[in-house]
This record gives C-alpha cells, structure tokens and sequence, in this order.
C-alpha cells in the first residue's frame, strides 16, 4: 500500500521536528509527507530547512486555509493520486518504530475497513487484571485491563449519566467514553470515533468526505463529527498495537473561555450529527451531562492552583450552553 501523511501544524516547530525525527525511524516510511503550516512566522519553515526529510512537501497556507480543518482539507487536496492510504498525526506527537507498519497491516486484515486509528499510549496507566475481576467505584475494566476512573465518570454513573456504549461508540445521547478507554493489549477493535491526530483513511473515504468547517481554529472534536460521517457508510477500526506517543504542547492552544464555548457548542454539534433527532430522554440526558461538567468545572476554581482558568472555561462552557438554548 502506497500512503500518504499530513501534518497539520501551527506555531510548534520544535515538536514537529521531534515527531518528523520518529517517522525517520519508522520501519515503514511514508510515500509523502504532506506538512500544511498556518503559523504566521516563518520558524517552521526555517527549521525544516535545516534537516532534510525524504518525501517532503512543504505548505505554509494563507489566512482563508488556516485553521484545523482547512488545513486538513487542503493537504488532502495535495495528495498525490496513486495513493490508497492518507494518515494525519498531530504536530505534538511521536511514534514508535513500527507504528505505520502496524497501521497499515490492518488494512490487510480487514479490507472493509474504511479507516484506522492509532493508539496513544503515555497517557494513562493500565493494569492488567484476571479476567473476572469486579472493578471498584473509581475504577473502569475492560478485556482484561483496568484503569483508574476520572472523578466526572465515577459522579455521572452514579447519576447513571454513564454512556451505555463500548468505548469508541457515541450513545444517543452523545458524551462517549472514547478509543482511550480502550487498554494497551494489541488487539484490534472496532469503533466509530477515532482521535482525528493519530487516524488513516483509504483515499477514497477522502475523495467522498471533508472535514467540516463548521470546527474553526483549533477545532475541537471535528474527528468526531467526520468519523461518524464515515461510520454510517462503513467499518472504523483501532489497532492499539500501533503505538505513539502524545505530549498535548501547550503553543498553539486557544484561551480557555474560548475552549469552554468549543466543548458545549461543538459537543452540541457532534451529538446531533450522530442523533438529528434526539427524543426527550436523550435530550434530558445531553443536557444534564453538559450542567453537571460545567458544575464540575467551576468547583476547580476552589479546588485547583489553576483558579483564572477554571474560572475562564466555566464562562465559556454556561456562554456556549446558552447559545444553544436560545438558537
């Protein structure tokens, strides 16, 4: 299989040549890598100037094209045409050796596979378990594995507010447990959202569907709304044996009043792409999730050194909620 990778970066020339560094280790080298910048200086440019990549194109795109999406939209409009496999990764990412390897063997052994994510695996810590272990309270268990369980997950299933879906499937009334909730053991799985930074799509997934541009600037949970677009024509699927690491680099984040609208408005967006239309139960569900997290949130002003942030989000979220219910 021929394959493609585009980097979307923006302000992050130092972590983008750490993650570039990785993929010339990798056992199994891109075609092309496609680097679409929407900085506003020249030091990506610059730095990449100095090490010389094989396969490289680079793009420093104009205002009308910056900002995730487009930047996605625009890179998969510069994919050459005897490719079959495109894969995105984020600026702030490294990869283990055998990461594209192990992606694209996927492919092979599921040939209706339309897409297929990475795994991320720096972020939490699992344990492995006898398989007929009962999880505590603060703890969530799967094949095998178990996981210490963040404080809004042990409060919403004690509100039975938990989704009622496997991991990496949106519930209908949205507010999924997502692929992370999935433990490190090899295996593969299939799900219908995948994490847009650590992704592949076959090339003519990409001929039929773009990223919305709906998701401006930083785009949050613009994965979501596309994979469950492609999820209703066909099979996603995640390998958590292509691993890689993600180190969430603070530069080129937007101010957390902003992140706060973005996770109600776009969350808002995302749980009517998967149920236009929600009925009551699902509604009242939505709803009550998205309070009791903004409720949450604010608490950490009194709970956490970071008070102007909690403080600015919390903003944010009860601005974006009230947006909704107006419109």
């Amino acid at each position: 299989m021929k394959f493609s990778l585009i980097i979307c970066t923006y302000m992050r020339p130092e972590p983008l040549l750490k993650l570039l560094d990785s993929v010339q280790k990798q056992s199994l080298y891109p075609d092309e890598i496609l680097i679409i910048d929407g900085s506003t200086n020249n030091l990506t440019e610059s730095i990449l100037n100095k090490d010389q990549f094989k396969e490289l194109k680079y793009f420093l795109v104009a205002e009308e094209n910056r900002g995730l999406t487009k930047q996605r939209n625009f890179g998969i409009s510069k994919v050459a045409n005897n490719i079959d496999v495109v894969c995105f990764l984020d600026d702030d990412t490294v990869l283990e050796p055998d990461y594209f390897k192990n992606l694209l063997d996927t492919y092979e052994q599921y040939p209706e596979a339309l897409g297929v994510g990475g795994y991320i695996s720096n972020e939490i810590q699992w344990i492995k378990v006898e398989e007929n272990y009962s999880p505590k309270i603060n703890e969530f268990y799967f094949d095998g594995w178990k996981r210490k369980e963040a404080a809004r997950f042990v409060l919403r299933k004690k509100l039975g507010l938990d989704s009622d879906c496997l991991p990496g499937f949106s519930p209908s009334f949205s507010h999924a447990r997502s692929v992370a909730f999935l433990p490190p053991c090899d295996k593969i799985y299939e799900a219908e959202l995948l994490m847009g930074g650590v992704s592949s799509f076959k090339k003519q997934v990409l001929d039929k569907f773009q990223f919305s541009t709906y998701f401006e600037g930083y785009g949050l949970y613009e994965d979501a709304d596309f994979c469950l677009r492609v999820a209703k024509t066909g099979k996603l699927f995640l390998n958590t044996k292509a691993k890689l690491n993600h180190y969430h680099e603070a530069s080129g984040r937007p101010n957390q009043y902003l992140y706060g609208k973005m996770i109600v408005r776009n969350g808002w967006y995302v749980w009517r792409v998967k149920n236009p239309n929600p009925n009551w139960k699902d509604r009242f569900k939505w709803h009550s999730i998205t309070g009791f997290l903004t409720i949450l949130r604010f608490s950490n002003i009194f709970t956490t050194a970071n008070r102007k942030q909690a403080f600015t989000e919390t903003a944010g979220r009860i601005v974006g909620w009230f947006q909704i219910l107006i419109k």
